[in-house]
């Protein structure tokens, strides 16, 4: 089995299935259909259901950076999956990951983020 998302216009990823693994290959109205990973994604794409979106595989080994979820954004030129940001004051490293303004203490406590003061707050 394989993930697929489907990403809208504004690159937003709006629905995730799991379909065919990528390398299969299945008779679909005597037809035909897969072998490879853009194989499916053109197949689950032109599907009537899914009308205007793009289909991108997702998965949880790293392809793509991460398993994508809804709600999640689509980087085409990094061709990577990114979650959505947590806080406003947040921002988004090389490496695709969101970042806090400051690193959250590494003391073997519990803290959470406080959006109002920009700081992490023991809990």
């Amino acid at each position: 089995m394989a993930d697929y998302a489907f990403i809208n216009q504004d690159n937003v990823v709006v629905q995730v299935i799991t379909g065919i693994d990528g390398t299969a290959t299945q008779l679909y109205n005597g037809t035909e259909v897969g072998g490879s990973l853009e194989a499916w994604e053109q197949f689950y794409q032109n599907q009537p259901q899914h009308s205007g979106s793009i289909c991108k595989h997702t998965n949880t080994t790293g392809y793509r950076k991460q398993l994508a979820s809804v709600g999640f954004t689509f980087d085409a030129d990094a061709d990577v999956f990114v979650a959505p940001q947590p806080y406003p004051s947040w921002t988004l490293d090389s490496n695709h990951d969101w970042q806090p303004p400051t690193p959250k203490p590494n003391d073997g406590k519990q803290y959470e983020w406080s959006e109002e003061d920009l700081v992490w707050v023991a809990i």
